[in-house]
């Protein structure tokens, strides 16, 4: 029986996805780092340390680290969210039903801890998790099981009591990966990506979202 809900943040919760091409491209405009928006493929899925470690191997440059880069593209990833991110439609209204039916709900990401506890707050939804995981905790990230199996261990939870609600390929291969049931709720962009056949439901936002859709998986 289902009864715990597991959400991604970026593109799910949260209207920041776009925004990290643009933080990555000014950071690395910055730094005279040689990459465009061609090189985001090569690193979709990764988190943000696992990026710029790829970059310093295939795209050197000078002065400051890998890491340091990184934590910079943190904070303007972090600022810009707050001034130009959103939270989606749909989302507060399915927390609440969520929350009204004892359902327990998690929050797995593969953003850094501190990025999500920021924006989170900043969008005043941190009262309705009942716990919030990031890939830091892990070694892997996504499409990695880890981050989602260590939010269900930390809820209480199996796998087979948990619905995943995720908006991306990689997210939802960590859901599966994990053994648990997965709604995905891709971007206008990518909604009929073939890919998202393997997902247990698909809807065109969480304004769609309903408990049926719960008891069904």
């Amino acid at each position: 029986m289902i009864n715990t809900v597991l959400f991604d943040m970026d593109g799910l919760l949260l209207d920041t996805e776009p925004l990290w091409g643009v933080s990555m491209l000014r950071v690395a405009e910055k730094h005279k780092i040689p990459i465009t928006h061609k090189q985001f493929k090569e690193t979709t899925g990764l988190r943000i340390y696992e990026v710029t470690d790829h970059w310093a191997i295939h795209y050197p440059w000078e002065g400051k680290s890998s890491k340091e880069v990184a934590e910079e593209i943190l904070d303007d990833i972090i600022e810009t969210s707050k001034q130009h991110g959103s939270v989606l439609k749909g989302v507060e209204a399915a927390l609440i039903l969520l929350r009204k039916h004892h359902y327990k709900i998690g929050l797995a990401s593969s953003s850094p801890k501190h990025m999500i506890d920021a924006l989170v707050d900043h969008f005043g939804i941190t009262k309705y998790f009942d716990e919030i995981t990031s890939a830091d905790a892990v070694e892997l990230g996504k499409p990695h099981p880890a981050v989602f199996l260590h939010c269900a261990v930390a809820l209480g939870s199996k796998p087979n009591q948990c619905v995943v609600l995720e908006d991306s390929v990689n997210g939802m291969i960590a859901g599966k990966a994990a053994r648990m049931k997965v709604i995905v709720v891709p971007d206008e962009l990518h909604y009929d990506d073939p890919r998202f056949s393997l997902a247990d439901a698909k809807l065109k936002s969480l304004e769609d979202f309903s408990l049926d859709m719960l008891k069904k998986s």
